[in-house]
């Protein structure tokens, strides 16, 4: 079966740290750029982080620079987020999502709708509050 699974949400108190799994089953996550993004409520879709699987490129929004990492663990089939210092703005929900074949740079992967995805998962409630 072909699925993403997001994993490693909760809540956590401003100043913690989380580390979000984006876990791929059915496919191999190293053909596929993969982002972050996340749903806050009454906000739109957010590119928070994404990784090109074309040129190894990574990208972050603004609010997310020096504070979060996205990695991949090929041998795990997984890419990570870590996200450090959070603050309750990046509260909502993190999804995982994928694509391949329009050979994005990361910048660019972050930007697109989820309609070119070609997979995503069903999301990790990330809650930052004190």
């Amino acid at each position: 079966q072909v699925q993403l699974v997001e994993s490693g949400g909760g809540l956590v108190q401003p100043g913690g740290s989380l580390r979000l799994s984006c876990a791929a089953s059915g496919f191999t996550l190293d053909f596929y750029s993969i982002g972050w993004f996340r749903q806050a409520p009454g906000k739109e879709r957010e590119g928070v982080s994404c990784i090109s699987s074309s040129d190894g490129s990574t990208y972050y929004a603004d609010s997310a620079k020096g504070r979060f990492f996205i990695s991949r663990a090929n041998t795990k089939n997984t890419v990570y987020l870590q996200m450090n210092s959070l603050k309750p703005e990046d509260t909502g929900v993190y999804y995982c999502e994928a694509e391949r074949g329009r050979h994005l740079q990361a910048q660019a992967m972050c930007a697109i709708s989820r309609r070119y995805m070609d997979y995503w998962g069903k999301g990790t409630l990330v809650n930052v509050s004190s």
